[in-house]
């Protein structure tokens, strides 16, 4: 069966042009990218998105960090997912957009269908599983790492979620795709160094002050079994619970009322704050 194709699209100072290949999704497009930095969203009520602006500092840093200077022009970078946007129709959509290493002046958009979290992961809980992988210059944001990750992704055990990654000392840093919280001894602790700083985790880390202390560092394998709560955020999923990493329940293996008031709190902050491309 063919599948439908995603809108892929280079943006330079030409204007917008059809990429040379085709994609059906996003993970498919990027086999199909060349090397380089980028930065992933989704929109909200069709053309909205949230911490726009954020996400293009990011992708400025992240391109700082392997050696490429760039200064995207966020205007025709917001027109021009405008364009995608109605050309796929889409009612949500996750867009990624790029910047190759070697041509740094030009942009590649890539925009697939929005899928929301499964209701039964938000209702009850996901389960996670760690994973022992390397992350290069973590807190830059490359295609290598989608690349790097995808071994650890498709390897993961049934019914797993995501894949947590844990240092050779046992600390747990961060998702495959997210960044992971636990709350020990009435405190939210949170790897703040060697992961990737998640936009989520910028409003995650904006909002849980007003509810519990907050400590930048990681918990480590042999806490899991007195931590009360987990969750990962991301900002294509928002805030989403842990009840089970590897064989460790966690708390009593329902989302905790911390990660629930947070969740709450990051969709309003979601709401009040999207804004139209």
């Amino acid at each position: 069966m063919n599948l439908p194709q995603i809108p892929t699209a280079v943006l330079s100072a030409r204007g917008l042009e059809s990429t040379s290949y085709t994609a059906i999704s996003l993970a498919d497009a990027v086999t199909k990218e060349p090397d380089g930095v980028y930065t992933t969203a989704r929109t909200y009520q069709r053309d909205r998105v949230l911490l726009f602006d954020d996400h293009i500092d990011r992708l400025e840093q992240s391109a700082r960090l392997v050696g490429l200077n760039i200064q995207p022009d966020r205007k025709a970078i917001r027109q021009a997912l405008r364009t995608l946007i109605d050309q796929a129709g889409y009612a949500e959509s996750r867009f990624r957009i790029s910047v190759p290493h070697a041509v740094p002046d030009t942009l590649i958009l890539s925009i697939e269908p929005y899928q929301p979290v499964p209701p039964g992961i938000l209702e009850d809980g996901a389960r996670c599983a760690t994973v022992q992988i390397e992350r290069h210059n973590p807190a830059a944001k490359t295609t290598a790492w989608m690349t790097d990750r995808k071994s650890a992704t498709d390897n993961l055990p049934p019914g797993t979620y995501e894949g947590l990654l844990v240092t050779p000392e046992g600390a747990l840093l961060e998702g495959l795709s997210s960044n992971f919280y636990a709350v020990l001894d009435g405190t939210l602790h949170t790897a703040g160094d060697g992961v990737l700083p998640g936009m989520a985790q910028k409003i995650v880390l904006s909002l849980a002050p007003n509810l519990l202390p907050v400590a930048l560092t990681p918990i480590t394998i042999n806490d899991l079994r007195f931590i009360d709560e987990a969750f990962i955020s991301s900002a294509g999923r928002g805030v989403v619970p842990v009840i089970m990493v590897n064989t460790q329940v966690i708390g009593n293996m329902r989302p905790g009322s911390t990660t629930l008031a947070l969740r709450d709190r990051y969709n309003a902050y979601a709401d009040a704050h999207m804004e139209t491309l």
